[in-house]
């Protein structure tokens, strides 16, 4: 079984007195990691899904639960967001029922997170579950094996399913895509017209790496800007796509008020566009190599807990760096370029401007360590 990253956070933090609450898209391995993880005699197993659980915690008290926890230590919740008032359930848990350990995971973080912010304040860890990295990757079966799959990777992605369903990755993420990845909006939003969120998410995939503009993607899609907006909030909590904002102190020729949108796997990208080839059959290999890099450092960042602030950098003559973190002050700038003979020099209105900056061009013969701190 591929080792998580997530899994030794969570047995350092189960000792904390607080809930851990993992959250994440459908199908990246929320219940397999759970199961891993706690297997004991003594853990209690809810699943939100069946109608018995959702009922033991309509108009639960904290001696109720008491009661039915009595011969268990750790109790672990999935899909925890089809519970009723789940927030304040798991507020009585912490607060009286003091030595259990407790979990609770969940698909639909637009959903579970306004349930748990306001009662859980203080009383939780919170973590997200990604895809499979290439970092647990090649810790599972080596480096040298996972770098020979890159080009692999680039056009299937990280989910669990298609990386275990070799050969039936076309099929698997065609599944995914179709069945999984629009379930939670659809559901919770009752949306009227689910037609303009699939037209929105494909032209969203086509832009890959270009700004988007909500106007002109309103014009494609048959929606307005206010619309346009809501649904790419409702994707990015559902942990289909991601935004970057362009960096900005205000000096005139930059860029404020735009944005980038990634997809948080290669592989639901391309499947919503219908497009496998291989790298070296496709135009749009360097936003591909883009968005792999990105979403990367993305998981790395989360699960190794480096705080910083992710941006890009744009002007309206078109300088441009593809990525930016921001850490203490200092700006570390990255250029991200597939061919390792492609060069890249900083914007010299950049280095002006941000003086206290840092530089790396990121290509397919370094980027390992940028992925792999």
């Amino acid at each position: 079984m591929i080792f998580r990253t997530l899994e030794n956070i969570i047995v350092e933090k189960l000792e904390s007195g607080k809930a851990i609450i993992i959250l994440g898209a459908r199908q990246t391995g929320k219940t397999t990691l759970l199961k891993k993880v706690f297997k004991a005699d003594d853990v209690l197993w809810l699943d939100g899904d069946e109608a018995d659980v959702r009922e033991l915690f309509e108009n639960a008290s904290s001696t109720s639960l008491k009661a039915y926890f009595a011969k268990y230590n750790t109790i672990v919740i999935d899909e925890a967001q089809r519970i009723n008032e789940i927030g304040l359930r798991l507020k009585l848990i912490t607060d009286n029922i003091k030595d259990k350990k407790l979990i609770v995971s969940g698909s639909s973080a637009f959903e579970l997170t306004n349930k748990l912010n306001e009662p859980l304040t203080g009383r939780k860890w919170e973590f997200n579950l990604f895809p499979l990295s290439f970092h647990e990757l090649a810790e599972h079966h080596g480096l040298m094996e996972e770098k020979r799959l890159l080009q692999h990777r680039l056009i299937y992605g990280y989910y669990p399913e298609v990386v275990n369903g070799i050969g039936y990755e076309k099929e698997i993420l065609k599944q995914l895509s179709e069945s999984y990845l629009y379930k939670d909006i659809l559901m919770w939003q009752n949306l009227k017209r689910p037609e303009k969120l699939v037209k929105l998410i494909q032209a969203l995939a086509l832009q890959l790496g270009n700004e988007v503009s909500y106007n002109e993607l309103g014009k494609i899609v048959g929606l307005d800007n206010e619309t346009v907006a809501k649904y790419i909030d409702l994707l990015e909590k559902s942990y289909v796509v991601f935004r970057l904002h362009a960096f900005s102190r205000n000096h005139r020729k930059e860029l404020k008020q735009s944005r980038k949108v990634y997809f948080y796997d290669n592989g639901i990208r391309n499947s919503i566009i219908s497009n496998y080839n291989l790298p070296g059959l496709r135009q749009d290999i360097g936003a591909l190599w883009e968005n792999f890099i990105i979403s990367e450092r993305m998981k790395l960042t989360h699960y190794k807990n480096i705080w910083t602030n992710k941006y890009f950098w744009r002007t309206h003559d078109q300088q441009e760096i593809d990525y930016i973190e921001e850490n203490d002050g200092i700006l570390n700038a990255f250029e991200i370029k597939w061919n390792p003979k492609r060069k890249s020099v900083l914007s010299a209105t950049f280095s002006r401007l941000y003086p206290n900056h840092t530089f790396k061009l990121i290509n397919n013969e370094n980027f390992v360590e940028f992925i792999m701190v």
